[in-house]
């Protein structure tokens, strides 16, 4: 599992290394609402694409080695107990915007420099991306009930509409 104690920890470790990471997913909206609200098997982080090497050199440290290589749009390393942590490579533009590489050519998934937020872990302050970009990330899949729990707190929060 992947408790708040545990990305705390996580985070500070990239900081310690001047690895710079948004939360997204599940521990994303957890940050935006201010506390955790559900149990998480994993956290997905976005990072920029230069510091690849350097943050999984990291993780190879702590433990963690890679399962999934859907590189150019995501790969996952995963603990020695099972935490999965999800990695989205970045490649900021100069607008503070970003671009995502998809399993599809030439269409990447889209950042704008605005979704880029703050939230809070455990009282800390961390990164993680905006209500409207979770919102973005929720579309076209059939939901699972985490997602739609997810969904839920962003209405209930921040009095926005989502499509589920």
């Amino acid at each position: 599992m992947m408790d708040a104690d545990r990305v705390l920890s996580l985070l500070a470790a990239f900081r310690g290394e001047g690895i710079d990471v948004w939360i997204a997913g599940g521990w994303g909206i957890d940050a935006l609402v201010g506390k955790e609200t559900r149990v998480h098997g994993d956290i997905d982080l976005l990072h920029r694409a230069e510091d690849e090497s350097r943050l999984t050199g990291l993780l190879e440290g702590l433990g963690f080695r890679e399962t999934l290589d859907w590189r150019p749009a995501r790969y996952v390393m995963t603990g020695s107990d099972g935490a999965e942590i999800d990695l989205h490579p970045l490649e900021f533009q100069e607008d503070g915007s970003a671009l995502q590489g998809s399993l599809r050519e030439g269409e990447p998934f889209r950042y704008p420099a605005e979704c880029f937020a703050e939230g809070v872990i455990g009282g800390t302050r961390v990164h993680c991306v905006s209500v409207a970009q979770q919102i973005e990330f929720h579309r076209g899949y059939e939901p699972r009930s985490v997602d739609m729990h997810d969904m839920a707190l962003l209405r209930k929060a921040f009095g926005v509409e989502t499509h589920f």
